[in-house]
């Protein structure tokens, strides 16, 4: 009896785990369409008057000022235990040298790019999304509408052109501050020599290696800023809709950073270095 129910079940629950599963990909399919539509809606307003440069200075500054203390020591100590960690492995190859290169090369290509949208998108990217999602169930963005003022034009384009200002800095300063974290633990905690390090990282790191922070990191601010915007600028049913749209904006954001990284590595390798071995 309980082996027929079995049967009956999976037979029952297949069909339906097909249809849900179906039912996604054209959610995703149709939220991409959107937030597509909504990108380019508000990025031609870059270009028309009247420029919003207040705006966009005050959003540096919360995005950028205030995210800087918890960049520099979450950086610090990232580059720290990294530096510990690596240090561990080349010991056993009697390779410690290669501490500081291993460190400012993981830092720049990777971790302050990745480590820094991902702290940012949890601060200023949930932020934007209760911003915007407080103003759309109150009514202030209709009423935006009716004094003639653009709502993607006021308060989209801002958040989205600060992000992408905003977020290389903070991960050159994210990657500077990691690899001074290393050398000191290195030079004073492991006695590698500090002359010894450095010429190694002058061997190792290339310019093409802070191209390549630097671009992921704007692309990273592009995708917190757009999202974050579009489910602020879209939410709905009142508080509890707010809530709802910063967790999903925290948690897609995250998800796109981190498989977006994979996507504009190889891209940057094949156009910045040598190309695949």
């Amino acid at each position: 009896m309980i082996q027929k129910l079995e049967k009956v079940t999976s037979v029952v629950s297949l069909p339906k785990l097909i249809e849900n599963f179906g039912a996604l990909i054209l959610f995703a399919f149709n939220e991409t369409g959107r937030v597509a539509m909504f990108f380019t809606s508000t990025m031609r307003w870059v270009v028309q008057r009247p420029f919003r440069f207040k705006e966009i200075i005050i959003q540096i500054e919360f995005i950028g000022n205030q995210s800087l203390f918890i960049i520099l020591l979450s950086s610090l100590f990232t580059g720290m235990v990294f530096a510990l960690q690596t240090y561990s492995g080349f010991k056993m190859v009697n390779a410690q040298v290669l501490i500081g290169p291993s460190v400012a090369l993981a830092l720049m290509r990777e971790l302050s790019p990745v480590l820094s949208a991902l702290i940012v998108t949890g601060r200023a990217g949930a932020a934007m999304t209760a911003q915007l999602g407080t103003m759309r169930v109150t009514e202030q963005i209709d009423a935006l509408d009716v004094m003639g003022v653009n709502p993607k034009q006021y308060l989209v384009m801002p958040r989205i052109i600060a992000s992408v200002i905003v977020m290389p800095l903070l991960a050159s300063v994210s990657a500077f501050i990691g690899n001074v974290g290393a050398y000191f633990l290195a030079t004073r905690l492991l006695l590698i020599d500090g002359a010894v390090y450095m010429a190694k990282v002058n061997m190792f790191a290339r310019p093409r290696d802070v191209a390549q922070c630097i671009i992921k990191a704007a692309f990273f601010g592009l995708i917190f800023s757009v999202i974050g915007t579009y489910k602020g600028f879209n939410c709905e049913n009142g508080a509890r809709g707010v809530g709802k749209a910063t967790n999903e904006t925290v948690v897609v954001s995250s998800i796109l950073i981190l498989v977006s990284d994979y996507f504009l590595s190889a891209i940057i390798r094949m156009f910045l270095y040598e190309g695949f071995r």
